[in-house]
């Protein structure tokens, strides 16, 4: 979704053994050192996890981080979006603005030293919206941006969710017809093909914020204009996906709703399976169903409308959506929503500044993850470089020591030739190298042994495929590595 997942800390204050209070400094040191030294038995055991709803990532688990990342980032250059970044502490106002939303209640948000109200991000569009209103007037248009920050959210922890995580999203400001809502589902949809998923795999559900408006006046009587009413009701209709309208009469009651215009919508919203039904709605002269027709029709064009699911139940639950929303899905329905967003016309309106038409969608890690998982599509990403260079152990301390200094020559030479070189660090036997080697998927293990090296400068090369084997003066390397390229 759009929104992610954050933040009130948990971790729990230090618990610090104090001197007891006397009379001046010198019997406070007394007593200090009077303390007796921790031992591993008086130490409480460490954890060895990370926060909870955080990880860690291992050198094999950020291969597969990074290459998650380099296609979000090759999808977005193929579209044309620029990268930019922004603090990941910001004010905690930034936030407060967008009251009334669940995300200003799971804030990791705290008082700084000078004093200050800030927070970690739980979401990127806010430090986009402040970027873009900071630089309006000289900003040429349309932006087309995309970031992958690590954003925070201190909520509970699921499949798929958690509180700590990562987030694609990709923004268009200024341009306020649908081309631009056709332009980010299809990165979206770029993104699924690129990595082997495809239409049957994953749906995306579309729908409208301006059908829901006018489905809302219809049946309950709840008028765009209203502004706060209307944000509100939007929020309780995203909840009727997932609780039955009658839990949900009170909380309609308090907008001034009654069970029986609660039930006409649900009605009314079933009834909505395609824009041909909510034409006999909302009447053919629809503005909403004829942004939708154009951007189906602009779908058709891209190539992608197989992907796209109709859906008028969906309304994203983030009340600053003005137009289009959609959220990805997984068909075999597993998993929640896999990225969502939508057109955000007045976000900028609400942190004090001039409206500008405004769409984007975020995507978490998380979920497309546990979707590669489930597809079989994590691709085997092994640690290789290209060489492993270690010198012989002879058991001679000082022969030993020389060695391994002129193996750091090497190494450095071939390193400025732009090979990925591993130099092992201490003098080893050639079965553990060659071993090492071959966890490091190398295709060359480079031995500097006492005698070839003292005999003309003259490295061992083992070829690990094929276990071919040669001496090679060093400064025949580089063309004895070009002709085997």
């Amino acid at each position: 979704m759009r929104a992610t997942h954050a933040l009130r800390s948990t971790t729990p204050r230090a618990v610090r053994r104090c001197a007891p209070l006397s009379a001046g400094r010198a019997s406070a040191a007394v007593s200090q050192k009077e303390q007796a030294p921790a031992t591993p038995e008086t130490q409480a055991a460490l954890d060895l996890n990370p926060p909870r709803g955080t990880r860690d990532f291992y050198p094999e688990e950020l291969r597969v981080r990074n290459w998650l990342f380099g296609q979000w980032r090759a999808t977005a250059a193929a579209h044309g979006f620029e990268e930019y970044d922004s603090p990941v502490l910001e004010s905690e106002a930034l936030y407060v603005r967008k009251a009334g939303e669940e995300v200003t209640q799971q804030l990791y948000n705290f008082e700084d030293k000078g004093g200050r109200r800030v927070a970690l991000r739980p979401e990127m569009t806010p430090s986009l919206a402040r970027m873009v209103m900071a630089r309006k007037n000289a900003l040429p248009l349309p932006v087309k941006w995309f970031s992958v920050p690590q954003c925070w959210r201190y909520e509970r922890t699921t499949r798929g969710r958690r509180r700590e995580h990562y987030q694609w999203n990709m923004d268009i400001w200024g341009v306020p017809g649908v081309t631009a809502e056709a332009e980010v589902l299809a990165a979206v949809v770029g993104f699924f093909e690129r990595v082997g998923i495809d239409s049957a795999d994953v749906g995306i559900k579309i729908n409208s914020r301006e059908v829901l408006a006018e489905l809302l006046a219809k049946t309950c009587g709840v008028d765009q204009a209203d502004g706060a009413r209307f944000a509100a009701t939007c929020v309780l209709v995203d909840k009727l996906e997932k609780v039955p309208a009658a839990k949900l009469y009170d909380d309609f009651a308090a907008l001034d709703v009654s069970p029986d215009a609660v039930d006409a919508l649900v009605e009314k919203l079933g009834e909505g399976g395609s824009i041909e039904a909510l034409e006999a709605l909302l009447g053919a002269d629809s503005p909403a169903l004829a942004n939708l027709r154009e951007v189906y029709a602009l779908a058709e064009a891209y190539g992608y409308a197989d992907w796209l699911v109709f859906d008028a139940s969906v309304v994203r639950g983030l009340a600053y959506y003005t137009g289009v929303v959609f959220e990805a899905f997984d068909r075999s329905g597993e998993l929640r929503a896999i990225c969502g967003g939508g057109r955000y016309d007045k976000l900028l309106e609400s942190f004090g500044g001039d409206a500008l038409p405004a769409v984007g969608f975020g995507f978490g890690d998380a979920v497309v993850m546990e979707l590669l998982e489930m597809k079989g599509l994590v691709p085997d990403l092994d640690s290789s470089v290209d060489a492993v260079l270690f010198a012989l152990a002879s058991g001679d301390g000082d022969n030993d020591a020389a060695l391994a200094r002129d193996a750091a020559g090497v190494a450095s030479t071939l390193r400025k030739l732009g090979l990925r070189v591993d130099l092992v660090l201490e003098p080893k036997k050639p079965k553990w190298a060659f071993k090492h080697a071959d966890r490091k998927n190398a295709p060359l293990a480079l031995m500097l042994a006492p005698d070839e090296w003292a005999n003309g400068r003259a490295l061992v090369v083992k070829d690990l495929g094929t276990g071919d084997q040669a001496n090679v003066p060093l400064d025949e390397l580089p063309a004895w590595l070009e002709a085997r390229a």
